[in-house]
């Protein structure tokens, strides 16, 4: 019995590995933490009046999101995976743990957001503060049958010291994530608003291919990277065989915006958030709130397949 269990969760893995390296699609980003989630409940009509603590503030977002996946316009046809909020992934979801509703009822990959936020700036970047509980957290998601994670760092400036810090910070967790059967996303997002965006994107681009090549032959990761000033410019990337897929974050753009510079980068496909879920409302009928998130789904897919 124990053998047949293996081999069983082993063909689930071969399958789940292959529908995110050749399943046509973007990753939804539903991943607000504490930080973020009241201007995400704001955006989306639900004011501060509207809750009196942080446990009802996290009952709300779990409302919206579970709108969000149990919508008729949200399947695996469109999208690949969904990236959760540690809280969302001790929920459930039409009485269902949220990772098994899922990839069961959806065919969605579910990834986890392990990162705690972030540290101050310092060289130019705002490396991740760290996750002491990360072995603990890697195993509760694997109970909780998690594709892969996600981590994030921010790099403001072209300072060649910070950057070598957030890229080899990253792949040092992402290397644990590996270890513990999990795949992980590492994400050190270039600010859009950077002067020296482009320049930055370049250091980023030679450590990150420093770090790709220490991998093991087998081991792989993917990557969510800002959207980058130069069209294709993660080509390299994307076709390296050691990245399984490179994603790319909305990082402040408009929806509009972020498809059509997507659609610039072949092979790159979304990871978005404030892009995806733009213009959905708690007050709306469930009719119009399919509508509009039928609308953002159609128009990041076909960026993402171009």
């Amino acid at each position: 019995m124990k053998c047949k269990t293996r081999r069983r969760g082993g063909n689930v893995k071969n399958q789940q590995m292959e529908r995110m390296r050749n399943g046509k699609g973007f990753i939804a980003a539903l991943d607000q933490s504490g930080g973020s989630t009241p201007k995400a409940l704001a955006e989306y009509g639900v004011q501060k009046d509207a809750y009196r603590n942080e446990e009802e503030m996290f009952d709300l977002v779990h409302e919206m999101r579970t709108r969000v996946m149990t919508s008729p316009s949200f399947t695996g046809d469109k999208v690949v995976g969904v990236i959760l909020f540690e809280q969302t992934m001790e929920r459930e979801v039409e009485n269902m743990p949220t990772p098994d509703y899922l990839w069961q009822k959806k065919g969605i990959l579910p990834f986890l957001k392990v990162d705690k936020g972030l540290e101050p700036l310092s060289e130019g970047v705002q490396l991740m503060k760290p996750i002491p509980e990360l072995e603990k957290q890697l195993k509760r998601a694997r109970e909780k049958n998690i594709f892969g994670t996600k981590m994030r760092s921010v790099i403001k400036e072209a300072n060649p010291e910070g950057i070598q810090k957030v890229i080899s910070q990253q792949f040092e967790y992402g290397q644990q994530i590996i270890d513990a059967g999990l795949m992980p996303i590492l994400e050190p997002e270039v600010d859009i608003h950077s002067p020296d965006k482009e320049e930055s994107e370049k250091i980023m681009m030679t450590q990150i291919l420093k770090h790709l090549n220490m991998l093991e032959e087998e081991q792989e990761i993917m990557l969510k990277l800002s959207i980058p000033s130069q069209n294709a410019f993660y080509s390299e990337l994307v076709n390296h065989p050691k990245v399984l897929r490179v994603v790319a974050l909305s990082g402040g753009y408009s929806r509009d915006e972020a498809v059509e510079l997507l659609e610039k980068n072949p092979g790159v496909i979304a990871s978005f958030s404030r892009a995806l879920l733009g213009g959905l409302a708690a007050q709306q009928s469930d009719e119009a709130f399919d509508q509009v998130l039928h609308t953002s789904i159609e128009k990041i897919y076909q960026a993402s397949i171009t």
